[in-house]
């Protein structure tokens, strides 16, 4: 299992790119501005999409991915791109991106019966399996309805947090995973606490009471959705949590690995 970081970062600014993942070759989780660095022929062969929740850092490059391949994968006959997402955040998609407004509905493009996109709806706790990976997904707590995800593999969970505040549901499922990769967002620092809790992200101080509900030690934590500019400073915050697990600044580029 091989997750590449195509996007990490709390907003946009040169060489940040907001929230994306591509598991293997064929699944997409979120699809944020990260999206952009794949080539056209690595577009091509996604198959799956998993958004967390519908705000616009995450969910930006699906119709331009859809845009991109729709005449590639229509020469080639390939089924529809399957975007996986809550009802409420296709709800949300449908009404305020892929509206023929704002974008074009490529559910219904470049025709009616083969469409480059068709939506999926998901709810907390399916497991999903797709290109032979285990998608379970995963509680979050945010400002509109909102998911992470578990993938699972036979060393382990990784495991992605999404955009989630203080959520003890994740932490009562996590105990009962063997996690070993956790990827959770710190969006804040520490004198932005209040921001934090209103906008549903975390901050150091926050999520250090977090990961103090993680039962098991030596899990490789990630963190990411950090501000551009901010990143030394939420990770001088967060040392100063102490080292019951390797915590590291996640950056866009890197790939992480576990076994099949």
């Amino acid at each position: 299992m091989q997750i590449r970081v195509l996007g990490c970062s709390g907003s946009i600014a040169a060489g940040s790119r907001t929230t994306s993942f591509l598991l293997d070759e064929t699944v997409l989780i979120d699809a944020g501005t990260g999206v952009g660095d794949l080539t056209l022929d690595e577009m091509s062969r996604v198959d799956h999409i998993f958004i967390t929740h519908s705000h616009l850092d995450h969910v930006l490059s699906i119709g331009l991915l859809a845009d991109s391949v729709t005449r590639r994968r229509a020469a080639l006959d390939r089924p529809p791109v399957l975007v996986h997402a809550l009802p409420a955040t296709i709800a949300a998609l449908k009404l305020h991106v892929l509206n023929g407004v704002i974008w074009p509905d490529f559910t219904r493009l470049p025709t009616v019966d083969a469409p480059v996109l068709a939506f999926r709806p998901i709810e907390i706790g399916d497991i999903v399996e797709v290109a032979g990976r285990r998608v379970e997904v995963l509680s979050a707590a945010h400002t509109v309805p909102a998911v992470g995800y578990a993938v699972h593999g036979s060393e382990g969970a990784w495991v992605f947090t999404g955009d989630t505040g203080p959520n003890p549901a994740l932490w009562r499922r996590l105990s009962q995973l063997r996690l070993r990769i956790l990827i959770i967002e710190t969006a804040f620092r520490d004198d932005e606490r209040e921001l934090a809790s209103i906008s549903g992200h975390l901050c150091p101080a926050m999520l250090g009471a977090e990961l103090a509900q993680l039962p098991s030690t030596g899990v490789d934590v990630y963190i990411t959705h950090i501000k551009p500019g901010e990143v030394d400073a939420v990770m001088s915050e967060i040392a100063g949590l102490g080292d019951r697990h390797r915590v590291q600044a996640l950056q866009s580029g890197q790939v992480l690995a576990l076994a099949d």
